[in-house]
């Protein structure tokens, strides 16, 4: 198995790829969704919508001394856990880690072999968001970790 940058998100993908019943693989996505802390009403603006979601997605990236922090909110609860492992996933890391990680580890969790067509799209389309995200702080940061 590729390892990602984040210890939390390659255990998060084990548990996933591991269980057999795809029953087990949405209790989970749906247990993350359930964890998610809401989304600030004035943070669900156009800049921060995920395009190419069927539900309404929003996440929003930001630096806490040079990592990332994230928040976001859906409106579809299966969405929802996609979006809540995400953040768990990539929270703490460096943008660059973020925005240079290898989209492959959504096929190991298992899930598209579950999931609606648009819906395996819109895990995708939430992951590139937050890799654009990554890349403009980064460009914005005036203090990276090599100083």
């Amino acid at each position: 198995m590729p390892s990602t940058a984040s210890p939390t998100l390659d255990r998060m993908v084990s548990r996933l790829r591991d269980t057999s019943d795809p029953r087990r693989r949405y209790e989970y996505v749906l247990w993350l969704a359930r964890r998610l802390e809401p989304l600030p009403e004035e943070l669900k603006q156009e800049v921060f919508k995920v395009r190419g979601c069927v539900s309404q997605v929003y996440v929003v990236g930001h630096l806490e001394e040079g990592l990332l922090r994230w928040q976001g909110e859906s409106d579809a609860q299966i969405t929802k856990g996609l979006l809540a492992l995400l953040i768990e996933g990539l929270s703490g890391l460096r943008p660059d880690q973020v925005a240079e990680m290898d989209p492959g580890f959504i096929a190991e969790t298992g899930l598209q072999a579950s999931l609606t067509p648009s819906r395996a799209n819109g895990f995708l389309n939430i992951f590139r968001m937050m890799q654009s995200q990554a890349g403009a702080l980064a460009a914005a940061d005036p203090s990276p970790a090599d100083f």
